[in-house]
Protein backbone atom coordinates (compact mmCIF):
# COMPACT_ATOMS: atom_id res chain seq x y z
CA UNK A 1 0.00 0.00 0.00
CA UNK A 2 3.08 1.76 0.78
CA UNK A 3 3.99 1.51 -2.43
CA UNK A 4 1.01 2.57 -4.18
CA UNK A 5 0.34 5.49 -2.16
CA UNK A 6 4.01 6.21 -3.39
CA UNK A 7 3.22 5.28 -6.81
CA UNK A 8 0.06 7.90 -6.28
CA UNK A 9 2.12 10.76 -4.54
CA UNK A 10 4.50 10.90 -7.95
CA UNK A 11 1.79 10.33 -10.54
CA UNK A 12 -0.17 13.34 -8.92
CA UNK A 13 3.49 15.26 -8.46
CA UNK A 14 3.67 14.44 -12.20
CA UNK A 15 0.59 15.40 -13.06
CA UNK A 16 1.24 18.95 -11.15
CA UNK A 17 4.38 19.50 -13.41
CA UNK A 18 2.41 18.66 -16.50
CA UNK A 19 -0.16 20.94 -15.20
CA UNK A 20 2.31 23.34 -14.59
CA UNK A 21 4.39 23.28 -17.84
CA UNK A 22 1.02 23.47 -19.78
CA UNK A 23 0.54 26.59 -18.53
CA UNK A 24 3.83 27.90 -18.50
CA UNK A 25 4.00 26.91 -22.30
CA UNK A 26 0.71 28.23 -22.97
CA UNK A 27 1.54 31.57 -21.24
CA UNK A 28 4.75 31.59 -23.45
CA UNK A 29 2.49 30.64 -26.45
CA UNK A 30 0.63 33.66 -25.11
CA UNK A 31 3.54 36.10 -25.15
CA UNK A 32 4.91 35.26 -28.36
CA UNK A 33 1.56 35.61 -30.16
CA UNK A 34 1.46 39.10 -28.70
CA UNK A 35 5.23 39.63 -29.41
CA UNK A 36 4.77 38.72 -33.03
CA UNK A 37 1.33 40.75 -33.27
CA UNK A 38 4.02 43.75 -31.64
CA UNK A 39 6.32 43.11 -34.09
CA UNK A 40 4.28 42.84 -37.05
CA UNK A 41 2.53 46.37 -35.87
CA UNK A 42 5.39 47.80 -35.99
CA UNK A 43 6.62 46.62 -38.96
CA UNK A 44 3.93 47.50 -40.73
CA UNK A 45 3.77 51.55 -39.34
CA UNK A 46 7.51 51.51 -40.50
CA UNK A 47 6.26 50.33 -43.72
CA UNK A 48 3.64 52.96 -44.32
CA UNK A 49 6.02 55.47 -42.82
CA UNK A 50 8.61 54.45 -45.92
CA UNK A 51 5.88 54.33 -48.23
CA UNK A 52 4.88 58.00 -47.42
CA UNK A 53 8.41 58.96 -47.73
CA UNK A 54 8.52 57.39 -50.88
CA UNK A 55 5.77 58.76 -52.62
CA UNK A 56 6.38 62.45 -51.09
CA UNK A 57 9.48 62.08 -52.67
CA UNK A 58 8.13 60.76 -55.61
CA UNK A 59 5.89 63.49 -55.94
CA UNK A 60 8.43 66.44 -55.28
CA UNK A 61 10.61 64.79 -57.64
CA UNK A 62 7.95 64.91 -60.20
CA UNK A 63 7.37 68.57 -59.21
CA UNK A 64 10.98 69.27 -59.92
CA UNK A 65 10.59 68.00 -63.48
CA UNK A 66 8.22 70.18 -64.11
CA UNK A 67 9.35 73.12 -62.89
CA UNK A 68 12.71 72.75 -64.81
CA UNK A 69 11.10 71.76 -68.16
CA UNK A 70 9.18 74.92 -67.51
CA UNK A 71 12.27 76.78 -66.66
CA UNK A 72 13.95 75.52 -70.23
CA UNK A 73 11.24 76.08 -71.72
CA UNK A 74 11.17 79.74 -71.09
CA UNK A 75 14.93 79.78 -71.25
CA UNK A 76 14.34 79.12 -74.56
CA UNK A 77 12.04 81.49 -75.67
CA UNK A 78 14.19 84.25 -73.91
CA UNK A 79 17.65 82.82 -74.47
CA UNK A 80 18.97 85.20 -76.63
CA UNK A 81 17.18 88.44 -75.02
CA UNK A 82 20.48 90.28 -73.80
CA UNK A 83 22.27 90.08 -77.26
CA UNK A 84 18.51 91.30 -78.69
CA UNK A 85 18.54 93.88 -76.15
CA UNK A 86 21.76 95.77 -76.91
CA UNK A 87 21.70 95.20 -80.99
CA UNK A 88 18.24 97.61 -80.22
CA UNK A 89 19.99 100.57 -80.14
CA UNK A 90 21.73 99.91 -83.70
CA UNK A 91 18.00 99.99 -84.89
CA UNK A 92 17.29 103.07 -83.74
CA UNK A 93 20.85 104.35 -85.32
CA UNK A 94 19.36 102.81 -88.89
CA UNK A 95 16.22 104.82 -88.25
CA UNK A 96 18.34 107.72 -87.32
CA UNK A 97 20.61 107.59 -90.50
CA UNK A 98 17.34 107.28 -92.83
CA UNK A 99 15.69 109.97 -91.41
CA UNK A 100 18.94 111.78 -92.18
CA UNK A 101 19.33 110.64 -95.54
CA UNK A 102 15.49 111.04 -97.00
CA UNK A 103 16.51 115.31 -96.42
CA UNK A 104 20.12 114.41 -98.74
CA UNK A 105 20.29 114.22 -102.55
CA UNK A 106 22.17 111.33 -101.92
CA UNK A 107 19.59 108.20 -102.89
CA UNK A 108 22.33 105.60 -103.38
CA UNK A 109 23.50 105.92 -99.77
CA UNK A 110 19.53 105.88 -98.78
CA UNK A 111 19.23 102.60 -100.33
CA UNK A 112 22.27 100.76 -99.22
CA UNK A 113 21.23 101.73 -95.79
CA UNK A 114 17.70 100.81 -95.85
CA UNK A 115 18.53 97.19 -97.47
CA UNK A 116 20.89 96.87 -94.85
CA UNK A 117 18.38 97.56 -92.05
CA UNK A 118 15.47 95.53 -93.56
CA UNK A 119 17.69 92.67 -93.94
CA UNK A 120 18.99 93.14 -89.95
CA UNK A 121 15.26 94.01 -89.05
CA UNK A 122 14.39 90.06 -90.73
CA UNK A 123 17.66 88.31 -88.94
CA UNK A 124 16.20 90.06 -85.69
CA UNK A 125 12.57 89.54 -86.44
CA UNK A 126 13.33 85.72 -86.87
CA UNK A 127 15.14 85.73 -83.68
CA UNK A 128 11.77 86.61 -82.03
CA UNK A 129 12.11 90.84 -82.08
CA UNK A 130 8.48 92.22 -82.59
CA UNK A 131 7.98 96.01 -82.52
CA UNK A 132 5.44 97.10 -80.34
CA UNK A 133 2.54 98.16 -82.50
CA UNK A 134 1.87 102.28 -80.85
CA UNK A 135 0.57 104.96 -82.89
CA UNK A 136 -0.44 108.82 -82.63
CA UNK A 137 -3.87 108.90 -80.82
CA UNK A 138 -3.39 105.43 -79.02
CA UNK A 139 -4.44 105.62 -75.54
CA UNK A 140 -2.16 105.33 -73.29
CA UNK A 141 -1.85 102.92 -70.69
CA UNK A 142 1.27 102.62 -68.29
CA UNK A 143 1.84 98.75 -68.67
CA UNK A 144 2.81 98.89 -72.22
CA UNK A 145 4.06 102.39 -72.53
CA UNK A 146 6.32 104.99 -70.64
CA UNK A 147 5.59 108.07 -70.80
CA UNK A 148 8.63 110.51 -70.57
CA UNK A 149 6.58 113.53 -71.02
CA UNK A 150 3.18 115.67 -71.34
CA UNK A 151 2.22 118.52 -73.04
CA UNK A 152 -0.83 120.28 -73.75
CA UNK A 153 -3.05 118.43 -76.36
CA UNK A 154 -3.91 119.29 -79.76
CA UNK A 155 -7.46 118.96 -79.51
CA UNK A 156 -9.77 117.82 -76.72
CA UNK A 157 -9.79 114.20 -77.85
CA UNK A 158 -6.17 113.85 -77.62
CA UNK A 159 -6.18 113.88 -73.95
CA UNK A 160 -5.12 111.28 -72.34
CA UNK A 161 -4.17 109.83 -75.43
CA UNK A 162 -0.35 109.15 -76.85
CA UNK A 163 0.44 112.26 -79.08
CA UNK A 164 3.92 111.32 -80.12
CA UNK A 165 6.21 108.44 -80.34
CA UNK A 166 9.97 109.12 -79.42
CA UNK A 167 11.26 105.48 -78.94
CA UNK A 168 9.87 102.42 -80.43
CA UNK A 169 9.07 99.19 -78.06
CA UNK A 170 9.93 95.64 -78.95
CA UNK A 171 9.17 92.00 -77.33
CA UNK A 172 10.50 89.25 -77.77
CA UNK A 173 7.38 86.50 -77.86
CA UNK A 174 5.10 87.79 -75.20
CA UNK A 175 8.00 89.73 -73.17
CA UNK A 176 8.12 93.17 -73.49
CA UNK A 177 12.35 94.31 -73.31
CA UNK A 178 12.01 97.77 -74.26
CA UNK A 179 8.92 99.83 -73.71
CA UNK A 180 8.04 102.65 -76.44
CA UNK A 181 9.04 106.09 -74.90
CA UNK A 182 5.82 108.56 -75.81
CA UNK A 183 4.51 111.73 -74.96
CA UNK A 184 0.73 112.03 -73.66
CA UNK A 185 -1.36 114.96 -74.10
CA UNK A 186 -2.59 116.69 -71.13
Amino acid sequence: MKKENTDQNYSAVDQKANDAKVKTSKKENKQAKQSAEDLKSEYEEKLQEEKDKFLRLYAEFENYKRRTSKERLELFKTAGQDVLSSLIPVLDDFDRAINELTKTDETAALQGVTLIQNKFKEILKSKGLEVSAVANGDAFDADFHEAVTQIPAPTPEMKGKIVDVLEKGYKLGDKIIRYPKVVIGQ
